[in-house]
């Protein structure tokens, strides 16, 4: 079997508990980042790679959202905030210049136990929301019957089992349109300086804010969305952004 032309990127926004459920951010998302290869390879790795040496020096940082928030770590440069807004300036520079496509399910988790006496589990919801799209995107390009690989962290050796018997499960068939689907999971540890996990990682939180607060001022969605899949007629929701329930 040949390899798609494109990799795929996966990573969480919110944690998946429907146990204890965090009043400010009360929502799961899964965001699916697929890129070209070649793209990936030729632009994306170096540009992310200069945004890193600028800012800390070298390129073992690991960007992700929680910490540049947070400014920990590495990100405690951004306490200054003139190298703040300089960074974040380039970093929406560096997403608004990327191509990539843009999939993404977010669970909003209350409404999501309201309505279900046993929900299943978020992040398996999710992941199939997003595999069905993204199988659609494929066949939109004439991809469906090559092998795309789909890459996530790690997150503990029982959540990661059942992810892959998930993952398995919907590419047998078990999704909306009862097709299989040419897809492999790479697990990858938490750490790993993979751009594109760290894309994913970006894009993430923004998106459940804009869930939730539609109308409130947010730049990072401003950015991202015009790198969501779309239907021919430019609509994202259902195409692009599955919100649930």
């Amino acid at each position: 079997m040949k390899f798609c032309d494109h990799v795929v990127f996966v990573d969480e926004g919110g944690d998946h508990s429907l146990t204890s459920i965090n009043a400010e951010y009360p929502v799961f998302v899964l965001a699916f980042c697929v890129f070209e290869k070649e793209r990936y390879a030729d632009r994306v790795l170096p540009a992310v790679t200069r945004l890193k040496f600028k800012y800390f020096g070298h390129d073992a940082v690991v960007l992700h959202e929680h910490g540049i928030r947070k400014q920990t770590a590495a990100f405690a440069i951004l306490t200054d905030r003139a190298v703040r807004a300089r960074f974040l300036d380039d970093l929406n520079g560096l997403m608004t210049e990327t191509e990539f496509t843009l999939i993404a399910c977010a669970i909003r988790k209350r409404e999501f136990l309201a309505r279900y006496a046993n929900p299943e589990h978020p992040y398996d919801l999710a992941m199939e929301f997003g595999l069905e799209r993204l199988g659609r995107w494929l066949d939109e390009r004439g991809q469906r019957d090559r092998l795309t690989h789909v890459v996530c962290e790690q997150r503990g050796l029982r959540e990661d089992r059942d992810l892959e018997l998930a993952f398995r499960r919907v590419c047998q068939g078990s999704n909306a349109t009862g097709s299989t689907l040419a897809l492999d999971l790479v697990m990858v540890d938490k750490m790993a300086n993979s751009a594109g996990l760290q894309f994913s990682d970006l894009v993430a939180r923004p998106i459940g804010r804009h869930v939730l607060q539609p109308d409130q001022p947010n730049r990072a969605w401003d950015v991202l969305q015009g790198k969501f899949r779309t239907s021919p007629g430019g609509r994202l929701e259902g195409w692009g952004l599955k919100v649930f329930p």
